[in-house]
C-alpha cells in the first residue's frame, strides 16, 4: 500500500509542479506539460514492478498512437476558449478528440493495427 500511495504523490507531484510553473511562463509550462513525464513515470513504475519487458514496450507503442489524436485538440482550444468560454471549450475539444481517436483507430486498422476499435 505505501508503494501505491508514494506512486500517487510523486505521479500528483508532478502535475502540480507543471502547473504552477504554467503561472509563470507559458512557453516553459507548455514545454515541461508536452514533455511525455507522466508515460515516463508509468514506465518506471512497471519497470519497478517487474513487468515484462513486453508489457513495458507496448504501453509505448499503444501511448505512441494515442498521442496522435489529441494533438489537435492543442490547436483547437486556444482558438475554442475564446469564442465559447473554458468548460464549453474543454468538452468540444474533448470530443473532438475522440471522433479524431476512432477515426485514426479505423486508418490504422487497416495497416493492421488494433487500437481498440
Amino acid at each position: 500500500m505505501t508503494w501505491i500511495i508514494t506512486k500517487y504523490l510523486i505521479t500528483a507531484a508532478m502535475v502540480v509542479f507543471i502547473s504552477e510553473i504554467a503561472k509563470r511562463s507559458d512557453k516553459l509550462g507548455g514545454l515541461i506539460a508536452a514533455l511525455p513525464l507522466v508515460t515516463v513515470l508509468s514506465l518506471i513504475w512497471l519497470y519497478i514492478e517487474q513487468q515484462p519487458t513486453s508489457k513495458i514496450a507496448n504501453h509505448a507503442w499503444y501511448t505512441f498512437w494515442y498521442v496522435i489524436p489529441t494533438l489537435p485538440m492543442f490547436l483547437a482550444f486556444p482558438w475554442l476558449i475564446s469564442r465559447f468560454g473554458f468548460w464549453l471549450s474543454l468538452v468540444l475539444s474533448c470530443v473532438m478528440t475522440v471522433i479524431c481517436f476512432v477515426l485514426l483507430a479505423l486508418l490504422v486498422k487497416r495497416l493492421g493495427i488494433d487500437l481498440g476499435i
